[in-house]
């Protein structure tokens, strides 16, 4: 199935964010280069590799918009992952450079989920989308209410 259109530009003059024209929603924007340790035998980069640049992403969100992970764990929090997806649509190879767009959806008691949208930085086509789903825990793994630092990104984040 074909998805809708992204088409990201620059939002209030800032790099780190752009508004997609089709949709008009709000996304964080990190650049990142693919390495060879990420490709495999086909040369095309291991699907479970965007796993990892999904997390590139959320966590260069987290950092620029309110606070780093490492604070929110620190603070007795931690956010496994209970569910994902991940729809591909052209693959990435050594060396590709990528925007990973990142935006904080849903927020509820003990639960959170990001969105993600990865395209080619240079050709410009989508990449993949996805998103992650997550469990507030305490440091004994604890089903707890989301801490008020990862609140705060969801009421700071630009709209």
């Amino acid at each position: 199935m074909k998805p809708k259109p992204f088409k990201p530009e620059v939002f209030n003059n800032d790099e780190k964010y752009v508004r997609d024209r089709t949709t008009g929603l709000v996304w964080h924007r990190s650049k990142h280069r693919t390495l060879y340790a990420d490709t495999d035998r086909s040369e095309v980069v291991y699907h479970s590799n965007y796993l990892r640049y999904f997390e590139f992403g959320r966590t260069s969100l987290m950092r620029d918009v309110a606070y780093s992970y490492k604070e929110i764990e620190e603070s007795g929090y931690v956010y496994p992952i209970i569910d994902l997806a991940i729809n591909f649509y052209h693959p990435l190879f050594y060396d590709d450079l990528m925007y990973i767009y990142t935006r904080p959806v849903n927020l509820e008691r003990v639960r959170l989920q990001f969105d993600y949208v990865i395209t080619h930085a240079e050709k410009r086509h989508l990449v993949c989308i996805g998103f992650t789903k997550h469990c507030a825990l305490n440091l004994t793994g604890t089903p707890v209410a989301v801490d008020s630092k990862t609140v705060q990104l969801w009421t700071s984040f630009p709209k």
